[in-house]
C-alpha cells in the first residue's frame, strides 16, 4: 500500500520553498520508490480547506531547486481564524479534517512560519498526522537556529546596503533603509552588519530620536558627510514602548505617520539638517533564488523530514540546532517566538564596531 504525504506551503513566500519541496520529494522516492505518492496542496492552508489539490509527478520536482517562490502557490490564512466560521459558514478545522482523509494521507507536511506552525499543532491536537518545516526571512520561529530563506534575504538586503552606500557618499545624504522584520530584528542586524550600516535599530531595542541624530552628528564632526541607517520595518520608539499595539497605531494616524522608517528620516532631516531619503526594498527581499547556503538547507531538512515520514514520527518540526539538523514537537514551539535577546553576540559585534543601535 503506498504511503501518501501531502505537502503545502503557506504565509509569506520566500527563497528555499521550491528547494525544501524538491528535497523532501526526492528523498522520499529515494526511501520507497514506486511506493509513495505526494499530494501537492495548492495555496497553503486554503486549499486544504477548499480540497484544492493535485498527485504530484517525480517529474516536477526536476529543475525547481533554484526557483524561487512556490510551485505549489501559497496564503496567508490567519491562525486566530481558524475557528472562526465566516460568512461562508465553512468550519475551517473540521474542512480540513475532511479533505486529509479523503486525500487518504498518511501525513501532512506544512511548509511555513510562525502562523503554519501553531495551526499545522492545531491539526495535530485534531488527529492529524503533521509535520513543520521553519521557513521565513524573519528568522525569528522558536527553537532553531535558522530558518531557510533567512540567509538569501540577508543577501539581497545586504546588497541593497552596499548600493546604497556609492549614492550616500555622493550626495552627502543620509540614507535610511528599511528591512523587512516586524517582531524581529534578525534580518536588520545581520544585513546591517554585512552592509556596514552605522545605525542598525531592530523591534527588540526601543530606540530614542537623539541617540540616532547624535550618531548621525558624531559622524558629519568627524568628517564623514553621509551615513546609512537600517531600520527594522517593526521598530518603534521609546515613547511607543510603554503603549500597547492599538495606542501606538493611533498616535501614529494622528501623526500622519505612514511607517516608522518614514518618521525617523523626517526626524533626521529636521534635527540635523542632513538630507535624507528613504529606500524601501520590500518583497525583493523575498523574491528570487536561493542562494547556495540556503539550497543546502532546504535540501538538509526537506531529506529530514522524508526520515520523519519513513519513522512515523509526528507532530514535530523540524530544526537546526547547533549546526545539527533535529525536531521539536510542535506543541513546544508553536505561538512562541526567537527574538533577539538583549546581550546576543551579534549586539556586541556592532557594538564593537562603533554602531548605534538607538
Amino acid at each position: 500500500m503506498k504511503r501518501r504525504v501531502g505537502i503545502l506551503t503557506a504565509g509569506g513566500d520566500c527563497p528555499g520553498l521550491n528547494a525544501t519541496i524538491r528535497g523532501v520529494a526526492k528523498a522520499l522516492y529515494q526511501r520507497f520508490d514506486d511506493d509513495v505518492e505526494i499530494i501537492g496542496i495548492l495555496n497553503g492552508y486554503q486549499g486544504l480547506i477548499d480540497g484544492d489539490w493535485r498527485v504530484m509527478k517525480p517529474r516536477e520536482f526536476s529543475g525547481i531547486l533554484t526557483v524561487g517562490g512556490t510551485i505549489l502557490g501559497t496564503k496567508r490564512t490567519p491562525f486566530k481564524l481558524m475557528r472562526v466560521v465566516g460568512d461562508d459558514q465553512v468550519d475551517k478545522v473540521e474542512a480540513m479534517k475532511k479533505n486529509y482523509k479523503e486525500m487518504k494521507l498518511d501525513c501532512l507536511l506544512c511548509l511555513g512560519g510562525n502562523g503554519t506552525h501553531k495551526t499545522a499543532n492545531l491539526l495535530a491536537q485534531e488527529g492529524l498526522n503533521t509535520i513543520g518545516l521553519p521557513k521565513t526571512i524573519d528568522n525569528d520561529i522558536y527553537g532553531t537556529d535558522v530558518t531557510f530563506g533567512f540567509h538569501t534575504a540577508v543577501d539581497i538586503a545586504t546588497e541593497v546596503i552596499d548600493r546604497i552606500h556609492t549614492t550616500a557618499g555622493s550626495h552627502s545624504r543620509c540614507m535610511v533603509v528599511e528591512v523587512m522584520g516586524n517582531k524581529a530584528g534578525w534580518l536588520t542586524l545581520y544585513s546591517g552588519i554585512a552592509g556596514g550600516a552605522d545605525i542598525i535599530l531592530i523591534p527588540e531595542m526601543p530606540y530614542t530620536i537623539d541617540n540616532v541624530c547624535a550618531a548621525v552628528e558624531k559622524r558629519a564632526s568627524e568628517g564623514k558627510a553621509f551615513s546609512i541607517v537600517a531600520v527594522a520595518e517593526g521598530v518603534f520608539d521609546a515613547e511607543e514602548a510603554r503603549m500597547k499595539k492599538k495606542e501606538r497605531a493611533a498616535k501614529r494616524a494622528e501623526a500622519g505617520e505612514t511607517t516608522a522608517t518614514n518618521r525617523i528620516a523626517h526626524q533626521i532631516e529636521k534635527m540635523t539638517g542632513c538630507e535624507t531619503r528613504v529606500c524601501v526594498p520590500g518583497h525583493m527581499q523575498r523574491g528570487g533564488s536561493p542562494s547556495a547556503y540556503d539550497r543546502v538547507l532546504a535540501t538538509r531538512f526537506g531529506s529530514y523530514a522524508a526520515k520523519l515520514v519513513a519513522h512515523e514520527h509526528y507532530g514535530v518540526t523540524v530544526a537546526m540546532v547547533n549546526g545539527h539538523v533535529t525536531e521539536n514537537p510542535l506543541e513546544e514551539i508553536a505561538g512562541k517566538s526567537r527574538l533577539v535577546p538583549e546581550g546576543h553576540g551579534m549586539l556586541e559585534v556592532a557594538r564593537s564596531m562603533g554602531v548605534c543601535l538607538g
